[in-house]
């Protein structure tokens, strides 16, 4: 398999609850780029936090800022022939879309697990911790997660492999013409 296009990179925004499994299919989705020879770089949202938008909070404006921040970078690698993969929880539709509406090759893909199994993976116990009161403003717990409406892509982490799942947006990349099979 091959990219489609040199000239073309796309931006593969991966979305979904903490603990939905968006990282681990997105590291296999590059993993199966790279083996393609396609440039792909993976912006996960911990780890651009960390980097980018280091002194944000968890308010809604400062989750919003962090997505259009993840969005302006992915926008610059995309548009110079890169594949850019983010991994955020980006739960908010209307920045999404702000997103959408900057990229123009941008692919939506929606790691969709129901709570209970999310809080079942969640080795860090962030969960429980909100549960108990101890964070404030924690996605799917007293913050709200807005599901995408209309993603390219969904991926129910719940019942899919990381193997099917990861297949099933390189399927779909090979259908949008981003790469050849």
């Amino acid at each position: 398999m091959k990219q489609a296009n040199r000239e073309r990179g796309c931006v593969l925004w991966f979305t979904g609850l903490s603990g939905s499994g968006k990282t681990t299919i997105a590291q296999e989705v590059e993993n199966e780029l790279l083996g393609a020879g396609v440039p792909v770089e993976i912006l996960d949202g911990d780890v651009v936090r960390e980097n980018l938008s280091k002194g944000l909070g968890f308010s809604k404006e400062d989750r919003d800022i962090n997505i259009r921040r993840i969005a302006f970078v992915a926008h610059l690698l995309q548009r110079n022939g890169v594949f850019v993969i983010t991994a955020a929880i980006s739960p908010y539709r209307r920045v999404r879309h702000e997103a959408r509406a900057m990229i123009k090759d941008f692919v939506e893909i929606y790691a969709d697990a129901p709570l209970e199994v999310c809080e079942e993976r969640d080795v860090k116990g962030l969960y429980a911790k909100a549960r108990a009161g101890e964070i404030k403003g924690f996605t799917g717990i007293d913050d709200p997660y807005e599901a995408p409406e209309a993603p390219e892509i969904t991926c129910h982490t719940d019942t899919e492999t990381v193997q099917e799942s990861a297949k099933k947006v390189m399927d779909r990349l090979i259908e949008l013409k981003y790469i050849e099979a």
